[in-house]
């Protein structure tokens, strides 16, 4: 969950790069990317952890492409990069009940924080991913909320946009639990508006699905059925919004 999108100044390859992680082929768009630098390692490995966390297969891969992107990291920016993505994988995993890998995760992720200096760009999305393992596996949202927002002023500083609808999405995510409508409702606005203007594809309907949860009828249902008609376009991706997506059953309410 890192990169700009793209922009006027992006080279092709990054341009096709983009246009097909938006869309949901993750492995496609890794296979574009050169084999032996430790730049397009890491890329490489990010898109197939990412892919990962969306479709809840393509372990192994994500595992090979991490194991070289740790084999070729040379700086300590590399290096924490490597282990920002070996913690996301670990947190999938363990997300998913594909194995409890929370110490790993943790482990990951501290490595990360001592290799990545305050200040870079990719400190980011470190703090973003501790908010995620705060929230999802630690229960403890007041330590995620503390992550978000450091995550969300570095990615304003940085010129991150894709990073801002992530740290939008999750601090309303938050707002809702705590009974801030009105600031969740923003937040997922935020975070829909600036995927829809990326062509975040893959990540529109869960922005979707957010919102709809903070809206009223017939908003709602309009933007659930919007979200189930781009859920049908890729493929049933991400697999987690399915339950949230079935189509209301004969007699009950429209969800």
């Amino acid at each position: 969950m890192s990169g700009n999108g793209t922009t006027a100044g992006d080279d092709p390859l990054q341009t096709a790069v983009w246009r097909l992680r938006s869309r949901a082929c993750w492995a496609d768009a890794a296979a574009l990317l050169p084999p032996d630098s430790p730049g397009a390692a890491l890329q490489r490995a990010m898109l197939l952890v990412e892919r990962c966390l969306y479709t809840e297969r393509g372990w192994a891969d994500a595992e090979d492409a991490l194991r070289t992107a740790e084999a070729l990291a040379h700086t300590d920016e590399e290096r924490g990069a490597a282990a920002c993505e070996r913690g996301q994988l670990a947190y999938a995993a363990t997300l998913h009940g594909v194995r409890d890998r929370v110490d790993e995760a943790r482990a990951a992720l501290g490595r990360a924080a001592a290799l990545i200096p305050p200040g870079a760009a990719g400190r980011a999305l470190l703090d973003f991913r501790r908010g995620l393992l705060a929230e999802n596996l630690s229960r403890s949202p007041q330590a995620a909320r503390a992550a978000y927002r450091r995550a969300h002023a570095s990615a304003t500083a940085h010129a991150d946009p894709l990073l801002l609808s992530f740290t939008w999405r999750h601090l309303a995510g938050l707002a809702l639990r705590d009974g801030e409508l009105a600031e969740a409702r923003h937040g997922f606005a935020e975070s829909l508006r600036i995927r829809e203007e990326l062509g975040y594809l893959v990540g529109t309907a869960p922005a979707l699905v957010s919102l709809a949860d903070t809206e009223e009828e017939p908003a709602a249902s309009r933007l659930r059925e919007e979200a189930r008609r781009l859920f049908r376009l890729l493929g049933g991706v991400p697999t987690w919004l399915a339950a949230q997506l079935a189509p209301p059953t004969a007699g009950t309410a429209t969800a």
